[in-house]
């Protein structure tokens, strides 16, 4: 259990989903960050709204936030994480589902909500993230990437 989860019930709860973007051609794989205008580095996510699907939800954040709505979704990858964070003063807790998908498009349209965006190699992508739980999503993803490869190789 992490600190945020211990903390939850007593917390204003925000439950949000999103998505690890790679783009691959042959053996490069490269990995979508968006900078957000707080300075770090981060996936597409965004809040789950009434009636939504987590996956509704992280679709419609990829489209919104980066104008890219050609994706294949990963099976099998399905991770959520969670943390504390202060919105106007006060210590919130926020959940998010990530998801896993590959596209083709590599022009991103950003939104106001961003200030920058990079496709980048596992490597440079992993050093390039801000915060610790991003940095884990990253190597789950390119893990379960690795894994369905290699499955394809046998």
């Amino acid at each position: 259990m992490t600190e945020a989860s211990l903390q939850k019930d007593n917390l204003p709860n925000e439950h949000s989903a999103g998505f690890v973007l790679f783009r691959q051609s042959g053996a490069k794989r490269e990995y979508l960050l968006l900078h957000y205008p707080g300075g770090h580095f981060d996936f597409a996510k965004g809040h789950i709204e009434h009636g939504e699907t987590e996956k509704q939800t992280a679709l419609r954040e990829l489209t919104e936030e980066t104008g890219i709505d050609d994706i294949e979704w990963v099976d099998g990858y399905r991770h959520k994480i969670d943390y504390l964070f202060r919105k106007h003063g006060q210590l919130r807790y926020k959940d998010v589902i990530f998801f896993l998908a590959k596209t083709r498009q590599k022009k991103v349209n950003l939104s106001v909500e961003h200030q920058g965006s990079m496709w980048l190699p596992y490597q440079s992508a992993y050093e390039k993230l801000t915060f610790e739980n991003a940095k884990n999503l990253l190597q789950t993803a390119e893990e379960h990437l690795n894994h369905l490869n290699k499955k394809h190789e046998n």
